[in-house]
């Protein structure tokens, strides 16, 4: 086609959005089978993630929480597909040549995300390869399906004419002729109507043919979708989720002290004592859980060492493993939030795989990188100083749920997660503080993150309507690796009342507390605070998460009626 004129704007739109749905299914497609890390989707949107301001994630983890990746995936999508297809499919209208440009321009942003990522092969390119080429054939597909029959004019127009058509008398003439009529040989109508003449001297038009454009766009879409959804499957999911559930989970040579009886009161909306698996909070960067094979897992450990170690999976369940209650707490958790969970954790010291590589005199940092390139500095001395700090393999009595770490992840009591809890581990550097960065430092967090303590209401919830009478308030607090000694509640600001403490193992874990009220008519603010083992009790200083985490007393209010 060489004008934009007889082919209007829904149509142009159409062609570009179904090429690039193609080119990014077609490409989620040959992912599957080059690795996800090869999705340039995934690797346009961790990109975008690297490139965020620490401001705007810390907004979108707060508005949306779990879901702050499939909302940055739908943006990614949305401006790809709603933003740049459409325009690539009116370059290629009014020239394929230009259509073909703007997809050259869409594949070097996907290969430049894709060959970015750590441990990124030539390989890796070959998803957005394949998938542009798929967009360019069908976009070139979709703008010869759109032309109709040519409209030929004279080389000269005739005598009686004063001047070349008008547009309007060119969009007439492609109107008429996307109506369904064809003309033969010698210009006439084959179903004998007659059709708006256009002369243009020295140009050859289309008119729009709407029904073969709309019955391609169908097929591109389902091919498109088709290979997304195909990709999808296919993508190691299944073979990983088989892998896990073969997986014969040793006894551990140092079993965790059974639960006391009092350690959950049972109270109705209270936090259970040890929080189900699929319950437990996911925050990380991962926007595709990253699917790790653990029969060609390695753990690697080298930097300052003597001798680096490299484990299997299996040579890690064959070590002595130790099980362990520990509460893991996001440092990106607000004063009452949810980021925070109970497990019992079953896995191999980090302590002892370090003695076996020999750490050397002023290493201090543990520079842990997972399958998918995030990376996270751990204090050495905090791994080393006899608590329970795991290479973890199991959470609950079972294999490492995937979007948890399988098959292996860290867990130390004591510190947020941004700076202990790497999932599909595969790597650490023994390092030093002042020689290396982990992920979060250039952002603006702090290098080293040891847990503030903190104390939550769960039982009333804030703006809950309650029952003038007797009343129950009861809710966790959390001070690893100290532990929680004294919890106290009080209610419009008057005097602080010691709340009953449910039983705990070891100072890793939350703890539950609870506490009797007479609830009389009118609003009320009920507040608390908890006191760590040490003495030290939670500041009521308020102040967000970064860059070392919140503070403040979780404070709501309730209407009793």
């Amino acid at each position: 086609m060489q004008s934009n004129s007889v082919v209007p704007a829904w149509a142009r739109a159409l062609m570009g959005l179904v090429a690039g749905g193609v080119a990014l299914g077609i490409a989620q497609l040959v992912a599957a089978f080059a690795g996800a890390k090869s999705s340039p989707v995934v690797a346009v949107g961790d990109a975008t993630i690297d490139l965020t301001p620490a401001p705007v994630k810390d907004f979108a983890i707060r508005t949306f929480g779990e879901n702050d990746k499939t909302v940055l995936i739908a943006g990614v999508l949305i401006v790809v597909l709603g933003v740049i297809a459409p325009l690539i499919g009116t370059l290629a209208v009014r020239r394929l040549a230009y259509g073909f440009a703007g997809l050259a321009v869409f594949a070097a942003i996907g290969l430049a995300a894709v060959l970015t990522r750590p441990e990124a092969g030539i390989l890796d390119a070959l998803p957005t390869l394949v998938g542009v080429a798929a967009g360019a054939w069908t976009l070139g597909w979709l703008v010869r399906r759109a032309a109709g029959e040519p409209l030929t004019f004279p080389a000269s127009p005739p005598a009686n004419a004063t001047q070349p058509p008008s547009t309007a008398a060119i969009e007439s003439a492609g109107v008429a002729e996307s109506a369904g009529a064809r003309r033969d040989g010698s210009g006439e109508a084959r179903d004998g109507v007659e059709r708006p003449a256009v002369m243009l001297a020295g140009a050859d038009l289309w008119t729009f043919d709407r029904r073969r454009l709309l019955t391609g766009a169908a097929g591109g879409a389902v091919v498109a979708i088709g290979g997304a959804m195909l990709g999808q499957a296919l993508g190691g999911r299944r073979a990983v989720d088989a892998a896990r559930v073969r997986v014969a989970l040793p006894r551990p040579a140092t079993p965790a002290k059974p639960l006391p009886a009092g350690a959950d009161l049972h109270i109705r909306g209270l936090s259970p004592f040890i929080t189900n698996n699929r319950d437990f909070y996911r925050v990380d960067t991962a926007l595709v859980v990253p699917q790790v094979d653990p029969n060609s897992w390695t753990l690697r450990i080298h930097g300052m060492v003597d001798r680096p170690v490299e484990l299997t999976y299996q040579e890690l369940l064959g070590m002595p493993l130790t099980e362990a209650d520990v509460t893991l707490t996001c440092v990106s958790n607000e004063v009452g939030g949810e980021y925070v969970g109970n497990a019992r954790w079953l896995g191999v010291r980090m302590a002892e795989v370090l003695r076996r590589a020999g750490l050397r005199s002023g290493a201090d940092m543990l520079l842990s990188t997972s399958a998918d390139g995030f990376t996270c500095g751990t204090p050495v001395d905090v791994v080393m100083d006899g608590r329970d700090a795991l290479f973890a393999i199991a959470m609950n009595g079972e294999a490492l749920p995937v979007a948890h770490g399988f098959p292996v992840r860290q867990v130390v009591p004591g510190l947020y997660g941004y700076v202990s809890a790497t999932k599909w581990v595969v790597d650490i550097k023994v390092t030093r503080f002042d020689q290396d960065e982990a992920y979060w430092t250039p952002r603006g967090w702090a290098a080293k993150g040891p847990i503030k303590t903190q104390s939550r209401i769960d039982v009333p919830k804030s703006g809950d309507s309650l029952k003038a009478g007797r009343a129950t308030i009861a809710g966790v607090a959390w001070a690893q690796h100290t532990g929680v000694d004294a919890v106290e509640v009080r209610v419009d600001r008057g005097q602080w009342r010691q709340a009953r403490l449910a039983e705990v193992p070891g100072p890793d874990t939350w703890r539950q507390w609870s506490i009797d009220w007479d609830a009389t008519a009118g609003e009320h603010t009920i507040q608390v605070r908890a006191t760590d083992a040490a003495g030290r009790t939670q500041t009521d200083q308020e102040a967000p998460p970064p860059p070392d985490g919140a503070t403040g007393w979780h404070t709501i209010t309730v209407k009793v009626t």
